[in-house]
């Protein structure tokens, strides 16, 4: 048993927005209103219960990651028989914040039913649900089904037999778990020439994505970068700049990749990986989700 693991997964911000209500009688509500309840404000508490709510959600919630929240704000809306909650949670991280707006709405309708108890018998719950939620992958992400590509592993051990290629299988099972078609796999030595000639070979048999594993550190014979530049007709600097960020929080070593990522033409896009499996695990599972959409860009498709 575990948590879902999402070291991978970008921080950016996420809101969830969702509601729930709790039907009274209209003799309660009044006595609510009227501020008639001997324990206090019922709306007022219900709003603060809300908000330790979203709060303490992954103390309650076994498998809920401890989240950062940036903003709360809970809501009531009264009714003739019924008040409404809404919830609204919203941070920047990497998994949403459904769970910790629907508790929300939960905690602030129990603290409801909770302070009326003693004057109302039949008060129901119900309809707590996520309303509206948006920084999660279903706004941007899509899988690679549709896609050719390739994978090159660049290795001068690897090419001759002496070492196992493990990256480049590896690149090619997270690839097929996105949903791509391998099209071609190949093992080159650190030459220049052989990695453009591995390129361009792939690209020319419709590959719309080649990765390529290894050769983009400092060693004399790490070329792979070198090779691949000559061929990139627009770089996708972010790509880069992400592997970096991505890449320290596992290990400072990551900041010694010089790999390069970018377009060969409209159709075709070229990434370079580092030679581990952990990288090219990290980097690949971060990428394949944008590819369709940089290549829709590159076709004119726009945002």
């Amino acid at each position: 048993m575990r948590t879902v693991d999402i070291t991978t997964k970008f921080d950016n911000l996420r809101t969830a927005k969702a509601k729930g209500r709790i039907k009274l009688s209209p003799e309660t509500v009044k006595k609510i209103l009227n501020r008639e309840i001997p324990k206090g404000d019922v709306l007022a508490a219900a709003q603060i219960a809300g908000i330790m709510g979203a709060k303490k959600t992954s103390e309650l919630m076994p498998f809920c990651h401890p989240i950062p929240i940036d903003h709360i704000e809970v809501k009531t809306k009264v009714g003739e028989d019924f008040i409404e909650v809404e919830a609204e949670v919203r941070g920047i991280w990497r998994t949403g914040y459904e769970v910790e707006a629907m508790n929300a709405c939960l905690m602030a309708l129990l603290n409801i039913f909770d302070m009326c108890k003693a004057f109302d018998s039949n008060m129901v719950i119900e309809g707590v649900q996520v309303v509206e939620k948006s920084g999660g992958k279903s706004d941007w992400a899509e899988d690679l089904s549709g896609l050719k590509v390739a994978v090159i592993t660049v290795s001068d051990s690897a090419y001759v037999g002496k070492k196992e290629d493990k990256s480049g299988k590896v690149a090619q099972e997270i690839l097929e778990s996105f949903g791509a078609e391998i099209i071609g796999y190949e093992i080159v030595p650190d030459e220049v020439e052989k990695i453009t000639e591995a390129i361009n070979r792939f690209k020319e048999s419709g590959a719309n994505l080649i990765v390529t594993t290894g050769g983009t550190g400092f060693s004399p014979r790490d070329v792979t970068p070198e090779a691949t530049e000559k061929l990139i007709k627009k770089e996708m600097v972010g790509f880069s700049e992400a592997m970096h960020i991505l890449g320290v929080r596992f290990t400072p070593k990551a900041l010694m990749s010089r790999a390069k990522a970018g377009f060969l033409s409209e159709n075709c896009i070229v990434i370079n990986l580092p030679g581990s499996t952990k990288g090219v695990e990290q980097n690949l599972k971060m990428f394949a989700p944008l590819i369709k959409h940089a290549l829709k860009m590159a076709q004119g498709g726009g945002h």
